[in-house]
């Protein structure tokens, strides 16, 4: 039962890279987009873009540059 767990785990975290990716490329995209625009695209929620793009500032990938409105996100490569 605890492999079978660990099996849910794996796929969510997949899910969740594949998530960030495409969240990643959006924004590449275009830089002024907004979560709650990139949620829209995606068919996600806004909360949960925002729990991803929070993952991937954590790590580097991401990070906003000037006021949260009127400022642009720059991906970091």
């Amino acid at each position: 039962m605890g492999e079978k767990l660990g099996e849910n785990q794996k796929t969510i975290q997949k899910s969740s890279e594949k998530s960030s990716e495409k969240i990643l490329r959006i924004i590449k995209e275009n830089n002024e987009i907004s979560a709650e625009e990139v949620a829209g695209k995606l068919g996600l929620s806004s909360r949960a873009v925002e729990k991803q793009i929070a993952g991937l500032k954590k790590k580097g990938l991401l990070k906003r540059a000037g006021p949260d409105k009127g400022g642009h996100w720059e991906a970091v490569e």
